[in-house]
Order: C-alpha cells, then sequence, then structure tokens
C-alpha cells in the first residue's frame, strides 16, 4: 500500500514545493487547505494542477475563537500567526487517520517569518499541536532531527532540502527545476498582516462586535463609527454596491442616491434612529455624483423589508464626515 502524507496547502509558492517534492518520491500526496475569514487566497483558482486531491476546510469558527485570546500573542499587526499555525496543525492530525495519511507535511522555511517561523516557534508549534515526528517540513528539514516519515523510510533524508531565511531565489530555482511555472507571488494572503485592515479590526474588538457577518463586511467600503453601535460602510465602486447587498442581513439599511445620480449603495449596522438616518443619507450624498446641487434624494430601506423611503438631503462636501471614518 503506498504511504500517503497530508500537505497542509496555503496557496503559495513554499507549500506547493513541499508537496511537489514528497509526491516526486513516489508518495501520495493529499492537499490540505484550511479557510479562515481573513484569507484571500481562492485555493481552486490558485492552486496548480500538480497531481494532487485538494480537500478545503473551513476553520473560520474555531479561528475567531483564537483571535479573542492568542496564547501567543499577536504579530506586528492583528495576526495570531503561532496560535493560528497550532490551530491548524492540530486538526491536520486529527484527519489523518479519517484521510488514511501516515504524517504531515508544510512548506515552512526556517527563518523566513520572524514570528512563527524562527527556530523555537517551529519546535513549539510542532509539540503544541500534538504532530510532533508526524511533522515533515521538505524545506528546511535538514536543520531539524529526522521525521517520523524519515525515520520510517517513507522519505529519503537526501531527498530533503536546507532552505533558510527570507530570500526567494533557492524557491524559484527549485520550481523552475521541477517545472512548475504558474503560482501565486509572495505577496501575503493573510489579511490579518495588513495595517489598514488590522485598524478596522482592533475598532471592530473595541466595540465588541466580532462575528462573521461583521468581517466579511469589514473587507469592503469605506467604514465609518457614527455612533457606539453603529456601524456605516460606504461602497467604492460597482463591485462592491454588489457585495454590499449581498452581506446585507435583516435589521440593516440600505442606501442609495436617487436614480438619475451615479453613486455609491451604503449600508448601516447596528442601532438607527432618525438623527443617523439624515447622517446617513447626508454621507451617501457626499460620496454620489451630486453635480453640485444644494440638496438629492436619498433612498432607504430597512431590511428584510423591500419598501423604500425617500429622505431629502443636503449635499455638503466629504470632508464634513472624515473626523467619522475609520
Amino acid at each position: 500500500m503506498k504511504i500517503k502524507a497530508l500537505a497542509l496547502i496555503s496557496g503559495g509558492l513554499d507549500s506547493l514545493l513541499a508537496a511537489k517534492l514528497i509526491k516526486e518520491q513516489g508518495l501520495e500526496v493529499i492537499g490540505l487547505h484550511f479557510k479562515i475569514p481573513f484569507c484571500k487566497i481562492d485555493i481552486k483558482k490558485s492552486f496548480p494542477d500538480i497531481g494532487i486531491k485538494i480537500i478545503e476546510v473551513n476553520l473560520s469558527n474555531e479561528f475567531l475563537e483564537v483571535m479573542k485570546n492568542p496564547h501567543h500573542g499577536f504579530g506586528s499587526n492583528m495576526n495570531p500567526c503561532i496560535d493560528c499555525k497550532i490551530l491548524m496543525f492540530a486538526k491536520a492530525k486529527e484527519m489523518l487517520s479519517e484521510l488514511g495519511a501516515s504524517f504531515v507535511i508544510t512548506g515552512e522555511v526556517l527563518g523566513q517569518r520572524p514570528m512563527s517561523q524562527n527556530k523555537q516557534a517551529l519546535r513549539l508549534i510542532k509539540r503544541k499541536s500534538g504532530l510532533d515526528d508526524l511533522l515533515l517540513r521538505p524545506l528546511s528539514a535538514k536543520f531539524f532531527p529526522e521525521s517520523v516519515a524519515e525515520k520510517q523510510g517513507w522519505v529519503k533524508r537526501d531527498g530533503l532540502l536546507d532552505f533558510n531565511g527570507r530570500r526567494r531565489n533557492p524557491q524559484k530555482k527549485l520550481a523552475q527545476e521541477l517545472g512548475i511555472v504558474k503560482y501565486a507571488q509572495a505577496a501575503g494572503g493573510c489579511l490579518l498582516t495588513d495595517p489598514c485592515f488590522s485598524k478596522r479590526l482592533e475598532e471592530l474588538f473595541a466595540h465588541k462586535e466580532l462575528n462573521l457577518d461583521n468581517l466579511e463586511l469589514l473587507k469592503i467600503g469605506r467604514h465609518f463609527r457614527i455612533s457606539k453601535n453603529t456601524r456605516f460602510v460606504v461602497s467604492r465602486n460597482e463591485l462592491e454596491n454588489n457585495q454590499l447587498i449581498k452581506l446585507a442581513k435583516p435589521g440593516d439599511y440600505l442606501f442609495h442616491a436617487q436614480n438619475d445620480l451615479a453613486g455609491p449603495i451604503s449600508l448601516a449596522r447596528g442601532v438607527v434612529d432618525s438623527k443617523l438616518l439624515a447622517l446617513c443619507a447626508q454621507i451617501t450624498a457626499a460620496y454620489s455624483d451630486t453635480a453640485e446641487v444644494p440638496a438629492i434624494d436619498v433612498f432607504y430601506r430597512h431590511l428584510p423589508t423591500s419598501e423604500e423611503k425617500k429622505l431629502k438631503t443636503s449635499c455638503v462636501p466629504k470632508s464634513n464626515f472624515v473626523h467619522l471614518l475609520l
């Protein structure tokens, strides 16, 4: 029976190379991609066909619990990298038996990321996840003691590598040698490493509004805090207009300018009174093409109803609301 390896697939080049290296040694490799709310990768589109099956597992709810209190803290922004890896690796261990796999491989490279890929952190993640010697890191394997896969002879150690540090040239060269020409660039697939997104997320934490619906909303538009209990989002283009409509939930308010004017869809979530309705209409008007008229009609509806109401709204500059912008 052919030995199976379970490869954690992030969507980047490193995990692709690790999976390919082990497959080249004659093992069957199953790809496992964990979906979390902050990942920008569409694995089905970004991961090239190297002859392995990819399984997607949604870890969103478990990851939110990690976000609330990461035992090993955050990185430079709101990225709990060590706790994230421990969660994913522990889940992979749980799935080994289910998938008939004997060990887990990852694309981690020693020294590539200062928080989660230094030697101490890599040892900690291996131990805390419960994987221990069932974990093999093919790209930096020669810096670590032999794993179970090597001890059992399933994987030949001389076919593993000693990549170290943040330089990407060794990976690019290896990709070329393995005939891999299409792969995701190392631009960072996690929104938690983005300072602007992290700032918004911190604000969401501060108002105790952390949930999956609000996280999806956080990814698009201009965000305003118009009251302690109310968030207002203004789209920036037609794509975001459609996204806001799809993300709207019962209880939300949707706004748009009169039909003869180009402008955004806007969404208010939280407690909205008559004063805030007027403010939302004003902000919507400010981001619409009002052609310098003194006032326009802004229409709104309170979901789930489809009935629209109209507010006559004065047109004032966007600068009037900059103090509310997140």
